[in-house]
């Protein structure tokens, strides 16, 4: 029987993982507001996504400030 488990630099972590879904949140958001622009959506529909959009990118910020100490 052969070990299927990555140990080393192969596996990703979960702050690699995290880092995937919170630029993902970020290009997301901020490509579903520039829609809403361009479809004349209503103003929360911009707020929301502007919202959506400063929250992951502060949380991107803080998470790499965190990282460096």
């Amino acid at each position: 029987m052969t070990n299927t488990t990555t140990t080393g630099p192969d596996r990703l972590t979960r702050g690699e993982i995290a880092r995937t879904l919170l630029w993902s949140v970020v290009v997301i958001s901020a490509v579903a507001n520039m829609a809403a622009s361009f479809g004349g959506a209503d103003t929360w529909v911009h707020l929301v996504c502007g919202a959506v959009t400063v929250l992951g990118a502060g949380t991107l910020v803080v998470r790499n400030l965190r990282g460096r100490r």
